[in-house]
């Protein structure tokens, strides 16, 4: 993997890099159906959006899903997704940029909390994997926070200096991650949040995959 000592990108898959929205808000409706709740559109679920997840359907159902129930959606959803992900395609401009950034003498990863053994694959398909230094998936059960998974993702980068990390992503844990081990971050709005569920996390919000690598340029410099 080598060892790099200049900025590096932890760059988040699912409405970042990926733009999946429309896979997204189909499978969260799959999953709503299942529970007699009406469908929301795409604008009600990047302002409700959260994680863990749980905590999302509990604004949207005025309670918690039993366990029981949150096992059905949380099934139901990822069926749904990976029948209709193949229709999606990666975000405007992403593959310039990860080349660029690559050329540059700079490292990045990925780091997602889509399944694994199905991210791998996914992002090979896409003839970008040899950008990475490390491509990563979520191990484990879903729905919760992406800062775990950070810490052990910073820690399997050989050389790579937290503070010197950029956490570029399109929802409030991304941020939460990166403080977490003391990297920065900036958040993308063309994913599951809307420019105001960002901007209370405290750290740059912006509107396109360029502007946020080019923040990250200036935050690791």
């Amino acid at each position: 993997m080598g060892t790099y000592k200049s900025a590096h990108i932890v760059w988040d898959w699912n409405g970042t890099l990926f733009h999946d929205n429309e896979a997204i808000i189909g499978a969260t409706n799959a999953a709503f159906a299942e529970l007699g709740l009406e469908p929301i559109t795409l604008e009600k679920y990047r302002t409700l959006y959260c994680v863990p997840v749980p905590k999302f359907y509990e604004r949207l159902m005025g309670r918690l899903p039993a366990d029981t129930e949150w096992e059905v959606m949380d099934e139901i959803f990822h069926r749904y997704y990976a029948e209709h992900r193949i229709r999606c395609g990666l975000t405007e401009g992403a593959v310039e940029l990860l080349a660029g950034w690559r050329s540059a003498g700079r490292s990045q990863s990925l780091l997602s909390m889509y399944v694994h053994e199905e991210l791998v694959p996914l992002v090979r398909g896409f003839g970008i994997e040899g950008h990475f230094v490390r491509v990563e998936g979520r191990t484990g059960p879903s729905g919760g926070s992406k800062a775990e998974h950070m810490v052990r993702h910073i820690r399997a980068l050989d050389g790579v200096d937290p503070s010197r990390t950029v956490v570029i992503g399109d929802a409030a844990d991304d941020a939460v991650a990166a403080l977490h081990v003391g990297a920065r971050a900036v958040l993308y709005t063309g994913g599951s949040h809307g420019r105001a569920s960002l901007e209370g996390a405290g750290v740059p919000v912006v509107d396109t995959l360029e502007e946020a690598v080019a923040e990250a340029e200036r935050l690791a410099a």
